[in-house]
């Protein structure tokens, strides 16, 4: 129950920082597309442009959060969690998106430069990122364990880091005319962009194809429960994740001659081993003799199915 509550106070205060960075991130989209506008910079518009995804994100972001604590029912007996692993995989494509939009500007400027006003362009990109940088300071801590919020999170390191290239390039140009540099500091943002999404696009599909989480070592787990006595050996072995910070397990057991009621302590055994190792808190056993039935119990059938996991 402890780590089901922890759990659920991450999300929640997860969701408050999203709040927090939407209105911020709102704000700031709006200055740098008339600042854009006014001072014809292409990478400031870039960074506009980004932005807005990041916004349009943070939105996905906050309303999965908020689906994800719906109850579970007969039909979605996990609930709507998956959902904000959805949200981590819509954000990551909607950088792809963007970044292929500022290349062909970026081509287009190359061939046609136009006359920047570097003086309004450096001071929109520096309010960018200051702001930029308090709403990372907002998210930090909660990135690490919600990929939805990470998500969320790498959008705004994505916008840091355009916010640093335009101001650079702001100073730059202010000092030596080349106009050009606009095209290239955006073709740079978008190539740290795209870096950054593919990574996202990764581990979210990674999640949704229910493929092991990458801290759980599947070697150690089998050691581990193998540990426990009366435990002969584990097969048939699935470790997946349910959403950020939710595992998931099931395993068959196989057991020397014990009686049904044994297998009860076993379970127990095993789950708070899953937990406090693994953070495992969802682990379905079949425990199965290996002289085909066990004892005491008048039990014929050669498995005994369970769920110890915690209930939603």
């Amino acid at each position: 129950m402890g780590e089901s509550h922890g759990h659920e106070t991450r999300r929640v205060e997860s969701r408050r920082r999203l709040y927090i960075t939407v209105v911020l991130t709102a704000v700031t989209f709006v200055a740098e597309v008339v600042g854009g506008v006014l001072t014809n910079s292409l990478a400031l518009l870039s960074d506009a442009g980004h932005m807005f995804t990041h916004l349009l994100a943070l939105g996905v972001s906050l309303a999965a959060a908020v689906l994800a604590d719906r109850p579970a029912t007969e039909r979605r007996t996990y609930g709507l969690n998956r959902i904000e692993i959805l949200a981590a995989l819509f954000n990551g494509a909607t950088l792809f998106v963007i970044s292929i939009v500022i290349f062909y500007e970026a081509y287009e400027r190359f061939l046609e430069p136009v006359p920047i006003a570097t003086g309004p362009m450096l001071v929109i990109a520096i309010i960018g990122l200051v702001v930029n940088l308090v709403s990372a300071r907002v998210l930090h801590g909660s990135h690490k364990h919600d990929i939805n919020v990470r998500a969320a999170f790498v959008h705004l390191l994505t916008d840091t880091f355009s916010s640093v290239a335009v101001i650079a390039g702001a100073v730059v140009i202010a000092f030596t005319g080349w106009t050009a540099l606009d095209a290239i500091l955006s073709v740079l943002i978008c190539a740290v962009i795209l870096l950054w999404a593919f990574k996202l696009v990764w581990e979210s599909v990674d999640i949704l194809l229910e493929a092991t989480p990458r801290d759980v070592d599947m070697q150690s787990v089998i050691e581990g429960l193998c540990q426990i006595p009366g435990v002969k050996d584990i097969h048939h072995l699935h470790v997946w994740t349910i959403t950020s910070g939710m595992y998931a397990l099931s395993a068959h057991i196989d057991v020397d001659d014990i009686r049904v009621s044994e297998t009860e302590n076993l379970a127990e055994h095993a789950e708070k081993l899953l937990r406090k190792e693994f953070h495992i808190n969802h682990a379905t056993f079949q425990f199965e003799c290996r002289r085909g039935r066990f004892v005491g119990d008048n039990l014929s059938s050669v498995a005994l199915g369970g769920s110890t996991g915690e209930e939603q």
